[in-house]
């Protein structure tokens, strides 16, 4: 027992020496909170095929290696995995999908290096932040449209693909002088990528979008380039940035047609550019009848007049948001996608629980700001509830019979769905 004791009590002093001999000192309680919150966003692997379950089959060696190399300066991060997803509007949109043994790194520097920035971002600035939320920028975007007759809607063309990485270190430096963030930050933009054909591509600019750290590096890019540009220049006129996504107000077109050229020049002078296709200045004041856009989309959610009712019940007209056009294609397809009617050997308990949640969300999402524009989705959901009804239960035959079958399962069992559960949407014609 002694010998043990002593061989335990060297091992523990030997740990403690590489400790200290490490080239940086970071906490091993950092990691383990890095992976945590890796675990809890999930998400797929990346080019090295290990999923999160896999990964943790050998949690405490793989945690074990990350802070070793982290520690010792030896970390090298593997290529990106590129992955196309579809656009809303159409075309597709290729994401960097690190690694699980990456995303664990990248969240380790990631928390430690964002506190540091975060106090400087403005208030403005809602995208990627904690305590911010995209209903947050619909709200104040909504009572600013209000007051100020014209929008300048602008987006950024590529963000992720075009930061330049000289620009962008030179904002990390300002604000960081440890060796390890500086260190691995630059590692992580020089990581390459590999494409879906299995080619492997370096980069000379960009963050890659599906990167634990890019988002924090997008906004402290953007805090330079646009966010402190803003405040110093034109400091009267309110503005708000969800990430590549922007408006500016103003109180006159030629004010709005002015912030446009300037903005651009900006942007170029930062080798970025704005979308042509998605840049638009948009009327959101009264009756005026002008030659220019009178709707606008932003986060999912499209601005433009609509009737409403004031607390003291009185109906006005207001610009205010609502559910985007491109949103309720995208929620049909969905459903389409989900084939819900030919899954007749499911219960409507079983439906329930495979899609209750997704509407949940849309509902939770969408449903924040004049939710009687989602009508149209609990109805087109409805009518695939009820074909199903009528492929499931052959003997109820007609469509008005299935219609009332589903108005009883509704009255008996509202909480089953949740525009059911608030009294909405019941239509199944």
């Amino acid at each position: 027992m002694l010998l043990n004791s002593n061989f335990i009590n060297q091992l523990l002093k030997w740990k403690e020496f590489m400790e200290k001999a490490k080239a940086f000192i970071i906490p091993r309680s950092l990691v383990l909170d890095a992976y945590k919150l890796v675990a809890a966003n999930k998400g797929a692997g990346g080019i090295d095929g290990e999923t999160l379950s896999s990964y943790e089959t050998k949690l405490e060696d793989n945690l074990f290696k990350i802070w070793n190399r982290l520690s010792s300066g030896s970390y090298f991060p593997p290529a990106v995995k590129a992955v196309s997803i579809p656009k809303r509007n159409g075309g597709t949109r290729v994401l960097g999908i690190p690694t699980i043994g990456d995303r664990v790194a990248q969240m380790t520097v990631r928390l430690s290096f964002e506190p540091l920035v975060e106090p400087h971002f403005l208030a403005d600035s809602y995208g990627y932040r904690p305590g911010k939320s995209a209903h947050d920028a619909l709200a104040i975007t909504r009572t600013r449209c209000w007051n100020y007759d014209w929008i300048l809607e602008f987006d950024i063309k590529g963000l992720f693909d075009n930061i330049s990485h000289e620009l962008l270190m030179k904002a990390v430096v300002k604000h960081t002088d440890c060796k390890w963030h500086l260190l691995y930050i630059e590692r992580w933009l020089k990581a390459p990528m590999q494409l879906e054909t299995g080619e492997i591509i370096a980069r000379t600019k960009g963050t890659p979008q599906g990167g634990v750290i890019s988002p924090v590096l997008a906004n402290l890019f953007l805090h330079y380039t646009f966010d402190m540009w803003m405040k110093r220049n034109y400091p009267s006129l309110p503005w708000c940035r969800f990430a590549d996504d922007g408006l500016i107000h103003a109180t006159s077109q030629k004010q709005a047609e002015f912030m446009r050229e300037n903005l651009a020049k900006r942007l170029k002078e930062c080798e970025l550019e704005l979308h042509p296709e998605k840049t638009k200045i948009v009327y959101c004041g009264g009756n005026r009848r002008v030659d220019k856009e009178s709707s606008f989309d932003f986060l999912g959610y499209t601005f433009r007049k609509r009737g409403a009712r004031g607390k003291d019940g009185k109906l006005f007209t207001g610009f205010l948001p609502g559910v985007s056009k491109s949103a309720l294609i995208s929620m049909r397809a969905q459903i389409r996608k989900s084939a819900i009617r030919n899954k007749t050997y499911l219960s409507i308990q079983e439906i329930s629980k495979e899609f209750n949640p997704i509407l949940r969300g849309w509902q939770n999402y969408y449903g924040k700001f004049y939710a009687s524009a989602l009508y149209p989705i609990w109805r087109h959901f409805n009518v695939t509830l009820r074909n199903w009804v009528q492929k499931k239960y052959k003997r109820v035959g007609s469509k008005k019979r299935a219609i009332l079958m589903l108005l009883k399962i509704a009255n008996q069992n509202p909480k089953l769905f949740i525009h059911w559960e608030k009294g909405i949407g019941k239509s199944f014609v």
